[in-house]
């Protein structure tokens, strides 16, 4: 087999350093370990900036970074001859892992910055694709009281969910309770139809989602309907203790600070509690702040408690999300300077400049007469 050198926009060392070298045993795995047109390669290429030549089993990597372009392919090649080839996006996190150097090439769970970090559950095996996702979990495995701030799409509820799963199946607690505030933009619990459970259940979709990619279907129902899996809105959790269970508080934006602190002190014996949330996407009313933002101004650096904060560069979901949450940082940087506005401040209205100041000042009575009937 040969194949022509590839080149990208990264060169060799200006000082003329002897390029790295790598011979690959098992000529069958190559075509899994390049990728289609080499498109693993040209990930490695651009990621970490070294010039990468195939031909036949040998690869030369040239560069400065060629030590983490060895471990990436390295890392790639023993997944591949596990019987485990990896999917783009676990590609893609074997790369950034290389590139903060948190790669274990040789190692059980090479991939995942070191073992440990890996979860297994009945259906998947999970490894982190960012270091922040590798520091996150390890930080569920080492503290009672873990917090996961940042975006949408960096893993915060999936990861925890599948820690959760992992730690009931091994049988270090005894079940696992899943919550979120019943709070999004626009909607009401009373505009819903059904019971109570059928109300809350689209505010807990995402993680019966999680559930169902951890376990089988068939799991899921069984340990619902026996208690080992409890899915249940915030306001459901007061007044109890809850010992020896895994808790995970979803969209902890979205609680009030007298809700937060609820939460925080049903941790029982034997318990820990992992709290997600994004602190620019608050669906609270206007003026009311939110628990999460109190919690991490409280418990920061408290013993036993961790904070892991996520960027937009932790993202896994489709690129363009990644792009979208950027521009929208962007957007919201720029009207900070402009206005000076805190976060979910309204922005002061100007009068309309198309109506003489006595029309504006002018309340008519009957105004309200025909907005129609008030339905409570």
């Amino acid at each position: 087999m040969s194949r022509t050198p590839r080149r990208s926009g990264a060169r060799a060392d200006a000082g003329g350093a002897k390029p790295m070298v790598l011979q690959f045993g098992d000529n069958s795995a190559l075509t899994l370990l390049f990728g289609e047109h080499d498109r693993n390669l040209v990930r490695i290429e651009s990621e970490l900036g070294v010039t990468v030549h195939a031909r036949g089993n040998t690869v030369t990597i040239t560069g400065p970074d060629s030590a983490a372009a060895r471990d990436a392919l390295m890392t790639l090649y023993e997944r591949i001859k596990g019987g485990a080839p990896p999917d783009q996006g676990e590609v893609d996190a074997i790369v950034r892992l290389a590139a903060s150097g948190q790669l274990a090439p040789g190692t059980e769970g090479a991939g995942a910055g070191a073992g440990a970090a890996a979860i297994q559950t009945r259906r998947r095996r999970i490894t982190p694709r960012t270091p922040t996702q590798a520091a996150y979990i390890d930080a569920m495995h080492s503290y009672e009281l873990v917090f996961g701030l940042g975006p949408a799409g960096t893993g915060k509820t999936y990861l925890a969910v599948a820690t959760a799963v992992a730690a009931l199946q091994a049988g270090e607690v005894d079940r696992i309770i899943l919550s979120r505030p019943a709070v999004e933009a626009g909607e009401r619990l009373g505009f819903l139809p059904g019971d109570i459970r059928e109300k809350v259940d689209p505010y807990l979709r995402p993680l019966y989602d999680a559930l169902y990619d951890m376990l089988p279907g068939e799991q899921v129902v069984k340990r619902l309907a026996n208690g080992d899996i409890e899915v249940a809105p915030l306001a459901f959790m007061r007044g109890r203790t809850l010992a020896h269970s895994f808790i995970i508080l979803d969209e902890a934006q979205n609680t009030t600070s007298v809700q937060m602190k609820m939460c925080l002190t049903r941790l029982g014996e034997g318990s820990r509690m992992v709290v997600t949330g994004d602190l620019s996407q608050v669906d609270l009313p206007v003026g009311t702040r939110s628990g999460l933002t109190d919690a991490v101004e409280a418990l920061d650096g408290v013993d036993g408690v961790s904070m892991v904060r996520f960027t937009a560069q932790d993202m896994v979901r489709h690129p363009l999300v990644t792009r979208v949450v950027r521009a929208y940082e962007a957007a919201e940087r720029r009207r900070g300077t402009q206005g000076g506005l805190a976060r979910g401040e309204a922005r002061p209205q100007a009068p309309s400049a198309a109506k003489p100041a006595a029309a504006r000042r002018r309340r008519t009575p009957k105004a309200t007469e025909n907005d129609g009937p008030d339905e409570g």
